[in-house]
């Protein structure tokens, strides 16, 4: 049964026939009809009178109320049970051969039609029931539709609420970006009826009101001091305008002046103009080249007469430079920009032409250079150009050497004033061939640059004193001193200054002797006579230059290369020194850094069979002589003279190897064709029997050490 048919359902009235007929008789004699209800069946019955009678009208929907669902429940149980009982038995009764209507089948027939009844009454309370709990679901969710609405309303006015206090809390007044004066200065300087402590210094409003006020009364005075300025200012403008003009009208006299100077400024050295000229194009050097322009100008105004500092280079590209980028220009219509784009048809690079020219932006130097002329006593310049690299933040430096005399005698002395090599090793282990900024190796990861060595001819060598006189210093592993700027460039001058001109006359030193040596000569000066007899038999035969292949080649140096006493950046050369049928060859290697650095001589003697210093103990004595004890030969400071006095030594010890050679193996006087011209205390001691190679001045003999 559907629960429409239920809700149309009227309320009905049953009526018991099959009551007792006492219960018949007592309806029918009394006005009151009572219906006597069956057990669990008979529903709650409303009395109301007709016509003086009380009738009980049946309403289920009362009696739903009433009924326990469990009790249903059970009662449906029983029922179902009792209704297949009673089939059971009217099925034994028929298979028993009693008749279609007899009295036991019509009995239990009845029966069943009982229960049928209180199934289906059992059926309409359950439909009933249905719809009760369906209609109190509706009901419920209703309400928590309601609430819910409710409360999405409340939360909705809570975030309202939120977000109008957020504003107000976060509104910030006008007067808040006003810095107004302290407290302190507000009570002090205020006067009483704008301050008015006693109100003020209670309420934070009236205080903020009342500084308020303060402030509009001092920006009106202020206002006024202002206007007052303005008229005072236009004032001496107009007189700087009549000043201006004054001295306007004064330039070409002073021009003619300064024109008419020029042969003074010159007689006197005192060149105005020139210094002029040079500290406005200054303003347009990079910092570290400014730093060292004045640093190198004031150390040759103070200490060296004979430095001179020059700035090389574009100026108009300088100023470009310096000067801000132009906007690009707003007023081009687009139709211009698509016709251009018609009718230019740009290739797209390669990727090798994009790494040139990130390169060549990478490695830019400034248009604007320094050159620095150190000026000798002979005459002789050297010239640093020192160049700044923009993108890499970093000095280089290239040299040029500037003599009176013709140097281009000497082969061997070819590298001494090469600008690659002069400059090498000035300070120890500054070569000059890697950058000294670490973030320059990032960025030349990113333009596959390999090593910065392969650029130095075309940019110069960037050695850290270079970088150190720019005021330049980069984090190394080293002890940093602290210093920057021009503190750093002036703590470097001026030791630096004097290394580069003691380089330049060593140098120019050594090409003179290398003329002497090629020629068979050993020039040994007045000053250093005593040091060597009067008479020296042995003499240099040849004097060549090497390189560091051909040294490494020889076999009576590995000792010193396994010492790691040699590197490519030194100087190679083979002196052979010869008397009779003995021939001396020794392997030189000079630092650049000589004479601070002794030349190294390695030795090898052809003369009955090959001997050197590894198998021969007189041999490395002779080494011993002038490796050793070579400060014994550095003559008069700057000590220019030690190679060649070192070759003379070297001469001196063959002719008294020589000389006492055969008396040491047979004592007899010796062959004639080494007499013996050396006068020696003893020939020979120990039992190496070493030789004695040590000359003793004035007395004239040798001795042993």
């Amino acid at each position: 049964m559907s629960s429409d048919a239920v809700k149309k359902r009227k309320p009905k009235v049953i009526r018991n026939e099959s009551g007792t007929p006492e219960t018949k008789r007592g309806r029918a004699e009394g006005d009151q009809v009572t219906y006597p209800a069956g057990p669990h069946l008979i529903g709650q019955r409303k009395p109301f009178t007709v016509k003086n009678q009380d009738v009980r009208v049946y309403n289920e929907e009362v009696e739903l109320e009433a009924r326990d669902p469990q009790q249903d429940y059970m009662l449906y149980k029983d029922t179902c049970a009792d209704l297949a009982k009673l089939m059971a038995e009217i099925q034994e009764l028929k298979a028993g051969s009693a008749k279609v209507g007899s009295v036991e089948i019509e009995e239990r027939r009845t029966q069943c039609s009982v229960h049928f009844i209180t199934l289906k009454k059992l059926n309409r309370l359950a439909h009933m029931r249905l719809k009760k709990g369906r209609d109190q679901t509706h009901e419920a969710k209703q309400r928590v539709d309601v609430l819910h609405l409710q409360l999405q309303n409340l939360l909705y006015e809570v975030m309202h609420l939120q977000k109008e206090i957020g504003k107000c809390l976060e509104f910030r007044s006008q007067h808040e970006e006003i810095e107004l004066v302290s407290e302190e200065e507000f009570f002090q300087e205020a006067p009483a009826e704008i301050s008015r402590p006693h109100v003020t210094r209670d309420d934070q409003h009236q205080l903020t009101l009342a500084r308020l006020d303060w402030e509009l009364e001092q920006r009106k005075r202020l206002a006024e001091q202002y206007k007052m300025s303005l008229a005072r200012k236009e004032k001496i403008q107009k007189a700087i305008e009549q000043k201006r003009e004054y001295l306007s009208s004064l330039q070409p006299g002073l021009q003619n002046i300064m024109q008419a100077s020029l042969p003074v400024q010159e007689y006197l050295a005192i060149p105005f103009e020139h210094m002029q000229k040079q500290a406005e194009v200054a303003r347009h050097l990079p910092p570290p080249l400014y730093v060292l322009l004045v640093q190198a100008g004031a150390y040759g105004q103070a200490c060296d007469k004979n430095l001179s500092v020059s700035i090389n280079g574009d100026v108009d590209e300088a100023k470009a430079l310096s000067r801000p980028p132009e906007d690009s220009q707003d007023d081009e219509s687009d139709s211009d920009a698509e016709e251009e784009q018609q009718n230019t048809k740009r290739r797209r690079a390669t990727l090798g032409v994009q790494l040139d020219d990130k390169r060549k932006e990478m490695l830019r130097r400034h248009p604007l250079s320094l050159c620095v002329d150190l000026k000798c006593k002979d005459g002789s310049v050297l010239h640093l150009f020192f160049y700044y690299l923009m993108n890499l933040n970093i000095l280089t430096v290239k040299t040029k050497v500037s003599t009176t005399a013709d140097l281009s005698g000497a082969v061997s002395a070819g590298e001494l004033l090469n600008s690659e090599s002069l400059l090498n090793c000035l300070y120890a282990s500054d070569h000059g061939k890697e950058t000294p900024n670490p973030a320059n190796r990032y960025q030349f990861d990113k333009v596959g640059i390999t090593t910065f060595g392969d650029y130095v001819s075309d940019l110069g060598h960037p050695y850290v004193w270079v970088q150190k006189l720019g005021g330049l210093q980069f984090s190394s592993g080293g002890a940093q001193s602290g210093l920057t700027g021009s503190a750093l460039s002036a703590s470097h001058m001026e030791r630096t200054m004097k290394l580069l001109r003691g380089r330049l006359q060593a140098r120019l030193a050594l090409h003179k002797q290398f003329s002497s040596l090629e020629h068979s000569i050993i020039p040994v000066s007045s000053e250093c006579q005593h040091l060597f007899p009067a008479k020296v038999v042995s003499g240099l035969m040849r004097w060549t230059l090497m390189s560091h292949q051909e040294f490494t080649e020889l076999g009576f140096v590995q000792h010193v290369l396994k010492a790691d006493l040699v590197h490519e950046t030194d100087l190679f050369f083979m002196a052979a020194v010869e008397r009779g049928t003995a021939r001396l060859l020794a392997a030189v290697v000079m630092n650049p850094r000589y004479p601070e650095v002794a030349p190294l001589f390695s030795l090898s003697l052809h003369w009955k069979g090959e001997r050197s210093g590894r198998t021969d103990d007189n041999l490395r004595v002779m080494e011993s002589e002038v490796n050793v004890f070579h400060s014994e030969l550095q003559g008069p400071r700057p000590g220019l003279q030690l190679l060649t006095n070192q070759i003379q030594r070297l001469c001196v010890c063959l002719d008294v190897y020589l000389e006492t050679e055969s008396q040491v193996c047979d004592g007899s006087e010796g062959p004639k064709e080494f007499p013996r011209e050396k006068m020696c205390l003893r020939t020979a001691r120990g039992p190496s029997r070493l030789k004695p190679f040590k000359y003793n001045h004035p007395q004239g003999f040798f001795s042993h050490r």
